[in-house]
């Protein structure tokens, strides 16, 4: 299934997308759970209701709602850091080295933004940077979870957007600042079900920047898998549905072309993912 979230006629709501076009409405449903992360935390009995109860939803045409982050408020939202080799091949050239192990940073939630809304390049700098990034959404509250279980507590995959202000980014190690500005996190532009996307380590990942290919990776490249990663965190804490992961770029990123060339005002940034989608954002001056 592809679950999405969304706005029609000033209701927010969620549903199944169908064939491309078509959106049964879940939300309208009486008796539905309240949005798309309360009826993740249902676990299977929910994705099962839900793929059941499309088939007598209303309809809606995709094309007429906005679509939102398809979990618009995640209590976790956390990005990984260093996870492809081709792009700490590039990093190197600035002297950037990943330390051992997995180096997790927190991204805000306020940065949750939708799949084509626009962001903002900040007022503060200009050293504004894309990461086309596997998103993983998770599906079970969880805690101590070992290797041959970590894929069942996943829900599901979304496409990101790691936008990173680069040098409020390298101002602390823990890069929380320079990855959390307002706006900066569009991911979606649905949730792709783990049964509909068995293998996410198979899968070509590329960014354009207006028409222009400028990453072009697979996450088959990923030094730590999505079970790896799970395992990890689950070792220092709960992780519960709707907590968003996002694991890595490859090689690509404009601040570490020579010269670099970052985002400016009106470029527009698509993200696409085999088997999942594509979102795509237009940069707009901030506010």
């Amino acid at each position: 299934m592809k679950l999405a979230s969304f706005t029609t006629e000033g209701r927010a709501s969620y549903g199944v997308v169908e064939d491309g076009n078509a959106l049964a409405d879940l939300g309208a449903i009486a008796g539905a759970p309240r949005d798309l992360m309360a009826l993740l935390a249902l676990g299977q009995p929910g994705l099962d209701w839900a793929r059941s109860t499309a088939a007598s939803a209303p309809r809606l045409d995709l094309a007429a709602v906005q679509l939102l982050a398809p979990i618009p408020a995640p209590r976790k939202f956390l990005g990984l850091g260093g996870n492809y080799p081709s792009h700490l091949a590039e990093a190197r050239k600035i002297n950037l080295v990943r330390t051992p192990g997995q180096a997790w940073f927190n991204k805000q939630v306020s940065c949750v933004n939708g799949p084509y809304d626009p962001v903002h390049l900040p007022r503060i700098s200009h050293e504004f940077d894309y990461e086309g990034e596997l998103g993983v959404v998770i599906g079970r509250r969880c805690r101590h979870v070992r290797r041959e279980d970590a894929m069942d507590m996943v829900a599901g995959f979304v496409v990101a957007n790691d936008l990173s202000v680069r040098d409020w980014q390298m101002r602390s190690p823990t890069h929380t600042l320079g990855k959390s500005f307002d706006t900066h996190g569009p991911f979606g532009p649905w949730v792709v079900t783990r049964d509909e996307l068995p293998d996410p380590h198979a899968l070509r990942l590329r960014t354009w920047v207006n028409g222009e290919l400028r990453q072009d990776g697979n996450t088959r490249e990923m030094t730590y898998r999505v079970e790896d990663m799970i395992v990890e965190l689950t070792t220092a804490f709960t992780l519960e549905p709707g907590d968003v992961l996002t694991t890595g770029s490859p090689a690509g990123v404009g601040g570490l072309m020579d010269p670099p060339r970052y985002l400016q005002v009106g470029d527009v940034v698509r993200v696409e993912i085999e088997g999942i989608g594509a979102i795509e954002n237009r940069v707009i001056a901030e506010g």
